[in-house]
């Protein structure tokens, strides 16, 4: 079929199909570090600053609470965060990294390494890959808030 309701023409399907491939290469990759991606993406913000709000952990993630409380469950019962009151707001939880969940980050270094072999591109054209999905993610965002 041609025309704008072509199935190959939707940018949707692309995104789905694309991210779903791209979550399987994860999979493999991610399971002797005993997490699975969500948890990964979890832990990357983690890495990146700790400790963290839920509620910003939610945003940086674009998750809500009912998706992520139980993965922030699941990576305390694995030793690798905590999860208590914030002492400057005792309404908000703050997630942080314990030392396994620290000393995790050098075992997952190798990761992106793995990842690039796997799916056979280049580096530079997963940046480009990567910034157009962000430039994407972007519009998408203005989008859904102009929405009335």
């Amino acid at each position: 079929m041609t025309g704008a309701l072509a199935l190959d023409r939707q940018v949707c399907f692309a995104i789905v199909g694309a991210s779903r491939a791209v979550v399987s290469v994860y999979k493999p990759i991610l399971e002797p570090l005993g997490l699975t991606h969500p948890q990964y993406l979890v832990m990357l913000a983690l890495w990146e600053s700790s400790p963290r709000r839920v509620k910003d952990l939610g945003e940086t993630l674009f998750l809500d609470s009912a998706t992520l409380s139980p993965l922030l469950k699941r990576l305390e019962r694995q030793g690798l965060v905590t999860r208590t009151r914030d002492p400057l707001d005792e309404r908000a939880l703050a997630i942080a990294l314990t030392d396994v969940g620290a000393s995790l980050r050098a075992e997952a270094e190798k990761v992106p390494a793995q990842v690039v072999a796997r799916l056979g591109l280049s580096v530079a054209e997963l940046e480009g890959i990567r910034d157009a999905a962000t430039a994407l993610l972007d519009a998408s965002r203005g989008a859904s808030d102009s929405i009335v």
